[in-house]
């Protein structure tokens, strides 16, 4: 189809939940993709964190390849080896115990949430099945993750929501302690909260959080569903924060552009899920835990370090520049926020015009997350568009 045969067919037959802008892709490669008119973006959104390693990564298509000409289904009556190395990376690496897969970051998430219910149950009985999560968080748009996430504008017209859940803010001790009744069963929280404006968790608060959890017998749920696979320069955010949560999700960046999504699971509730206590068709699928292991084998310590080095990079030059409408820069790793003084949309669609793809985050916040192997030469151009588009 051409150009225009793309857009009209969307406009027609797909629901219109999204607010496209007029990008058609052809191809794409790194971090560059062009549009079917010929012009170039350089792609600082991963889109939305999932192409860690950009567009038509050699290695990652020949994984997808090679699992894909063996069998590219198998039910999960059976054993599938992509997901069997992949669980062992996930638990190893995370320092927890087992896993189970899904296709998305709301499924892990809503998978965390029943089993931290389930744990409850099992231990206490009925009555304590409260999960607090916080304001500003994002945890995914199924009925249950829309409760759980601490936006009211997320809490409209699904009614009724699943119940169960209560916010407090970020930061905000007392708030939580006075929060963690006898009916609560966890704390699920980011500690970066990417959607709500990149907003990094403060060190101690997040220590606190996790001690009084353990005090309590209250599990702890970290997601990481943006956060993780080396996108704050280590595997994992939480590991900046030297805790171990009870159970950890992961989606988005794990197999690199296939759907998968994973929630990991500590001691305390390795055994609450049995036979038919769970499950997912799709979920394990070979060939996303194919691309899957190939991503997490990328994960070394020196990629890890070159994450962090552009982060850092794209940091000091923002700064550098002057821009009289940037007020601060939240990054860990190459999970950037440029809080700004006017709107962010607007800046969005200067970019675009520039040839330049970024996110927006909370209501004054450019968000950027760009690939994480992303070319110098590709960096340096995106950074001048950048910094034209902010001016």
């Amino acid at each position: 189809m051409d150009r225009n045969t793309v857009i009209q067919n969307d406009n027609d037959f797909i629901m219109h939940t999204y607010g496209r802008l007029p990008l058609v892709p052809d191809h794409a490669s790194g971090a560059s993709i062009w549009d079917k008119n010929g012009k170039k973006y350089i792609d600082f959104t991963s889109g939305i964190g999932v192409n860690v390693l950009g567009y038509s990564d050699s290695g990652w298509s020949q994984a997808v390849f090679e699992q894909a000409t063996k069998y590219q289904h198998v039910c999960n009556y059976y054993y599938c080896e992509p997901a069997s190395a992949l669980a062992e990376w996930l638990v190893k690496t995370t320092g927890l115990e087992n896993v189970f897969f899904g296709n998305s970051g709301a499924e892990a998430n809503e998978g965390a949430i029943k089993l931290a219910r389930k744990y409850s149950f099992d231990k206490y009985g009925e009555g304590r099945n409260t999960i607090i999560t916080l304001n500003k968080s994002f945890h995914g748009r199924t009925v249950t993750t829309l409760a759980a996430t601490g936006q009211d504008v997320f809490h409209q017209y699904f009614f009724p929501f699943t119940d169960g859940f209560k916010y407090c803010d970020a930061g905000d001790l007392d708030a939580l302690n006075a929060a963690c009744t006898a009916d609560v069963c966890a704390v699920m929280l980011e500690v970066i909260q990417g959607e709500g404006g990149v907003n990094i968790l403060d060190k101690d608060y997040v220590q606190a959080v996790a001690a009084l959890c353990e005090k309590k017998d209250i599990l702890l749920i970290v997601d990481e569903v943006q956060t993780g696979i080396g996108r704050t320069g280590k595997p994992f955010a939480f590991q900046h924060y030297d805790i171990l949560p009870d159970i950890v999700t992961s989606a988005k960046g794990l197999a690199g552009g296939l759907p998968i999504g994973a929630f990991i699971s500590g001691k305390k509730a390795a055994s609450t899920l049995g036979a038919s206590a769970h499950g997912s068709t799709f979920g394990a699928n070979p060939v996303c835990a194919a691309a899957a292991c190939y991503i997490t084998g990328k994960l070394t310590d020196d990629f890890l370090a070159s994450v962090e080095n552009k982060g850092k990079l794209i940091e000091e030059k923002i700064l550098a520049a002057g821009c009289e409408n940037v007020v601060s820069v939240r990054r860990l790793g190459m999970m950037i926020g440029i809080q700004i003084k006017d709107l962010p949309k607007d800046r969005l669609l200067k970019a675009f015009d520039l040839g330049l793809l970024v996110l927006t985050a909370g209501k004054d916040v450019v968000r950027l997350l760009p690939p994480l192997n992303i070319s110098m030469n590709e960096l340096d151009e995106g950074i001048s568009l950048l910094i034209e588009a902010l001016s």
